[in-house]
């Protein structure tokens, strides 16, 4: 099983100066956590998009590809890019030239995302989210696995025996993962056409996404696709100390994020019964010791059969000291006790 770290390039907010943190330094902080990463053997990293001021990142392409100069081996994948408001042209294009860079480390996870800002910023109508979606995604993966593309749509100019440059490594086509939030036709739909599963699960208890998950395994056998080639991973917020005294005091950073979106979503105020809740060994966040969340993990690999875990490591924006040595220890303890089970 591939063992992950996932961002979105959360930006703190300072009471005291009513600003959000610079998001250069965030930048540049990501940057040296993601060589960390390769460092330690962490399999994947994918990082998220946003078009929001508490977020820094709103091209993960342009951070995947500086990350991919510095380091070696780590796998470098959005985390999700919001399709619906993408040209799939250029989505290839952008991930493509990553591929190249990095000698064939470029994945995408697509989605609609959780956030509806890139609708109006780039000119999409919100009445069109789901056919936006669904016609860019079947571009999308038409290019990938098509020199000449001959494609019409009822949203986008047709395509007409054109190809896009430059192409990737393994005979131009890129890994590209579908990214839920536990829809079921969401789910049907990468399951029908072979697509890898990306599930985030962010709350509630992960067992309640088993039937989901096993759902997705009979559509995908169904639909006639080789099930040795099924890929299953699942996406929660995680962060590790080996020091109690940190995991408590990074529920502040917790609750600031969840209130902050939760204010616009007409959510409750974030509670320490929730974040301990859900630090349970049922609960759906992978934060505590190494041991509790390597736990975890084989606990999802039981209950799943998943092939990667992805922990999202930076919500509400922990210090950069915290986030290396939760990195540190993912790697260098998480890791080993996941493979010698």
């Amino acid at each position: 099983m591939e063992l992950g770290i996932g961002m979105f390039g959360d930006l703190s907010f300072d009471q005291a100066t009513g600003k959000y943190k610079d998001a250069g330094i965030k930048i540049r902080e990501i940057l040296e956590q993601v060589k960390l990463m390769d460092e330690v053997g962490i399999d994947v990293f994918a990082m998220g998009e946003h078009h929001r001021p508490d977020y820094a990142v709103s091209s993960p392409e342009m951070v995947l590809a500086a990350v991919a100069g510095i380091t070696k081996n780590i796998k470098l994948a959005s985390g999700v890019t919001v399709l619906s408001s993408s040209e799939p042209v250029k989505v290839y294009e952008d991930f493509s030239t990553l591929d190249l860079i990095s000698d064939g480390r470029a994945e995408i996870f697509v989605g609609r995302g959780s956030f509806i800002e890139s609708f109006p910023l780039y000119g999409y109508s919100l009445g069109d989210y789901e056919a936006l979606f669904d016609e860019k995604l079947e571009l999308l993966l038409k290019i990938n696995t098509e020199e000449n593309v001959s494609w019409s749509g009822k949203l986008r100019a047709p395509m007409e025996n054109q190809t896009v440059y430059p192409r990737a490594k393994n005979g131009g086509r890129l890994p590209i993962w579908r990214a839920v939030g536990g829809t079921p036709q969401s789910v049907l739909n990468a399951a029908q056409l072979g697509m890898p599963l990306v599930v985030a699960i962010i709350g509630g208890m992960p067992v309640q996404f088993k039937n989901l998950i096993e759902f997705y395994k009979q559509e995908y056998q169904k639909a006639g696709h080789d099930v040795s080639k099924m890929q299953i991973a699942v996406h929660s917020h995680t962060f590790v100390s080996d020091d109690p005294k940190v995991i408590d005091g990074y529920f502040h950073n917790y609750k600031s994020q969840m209130d902050r979106v939760g204010s616009s979503r007409g959510w409750a105020p974030y509670t320490k019964e929730q974040y301990e809740g859900g630090r349970s060994k049922d609960g759906a966040l992978f934060i505590g010791s190494p041991k509790e969340v390597a736990d975890k993990i084989v606990y999802l690999k039981e209950i799943f059969g998943i092939t990667r875990f992805i922990g999202h490591m930076d919500t509400g924006d922990p210090s950069h000291e915290l986030m290396m040595k939760s990195i540190e220890l993912f790697g260098k303890e998480v890791k080993p006790a996941i493979q010698n089970l």
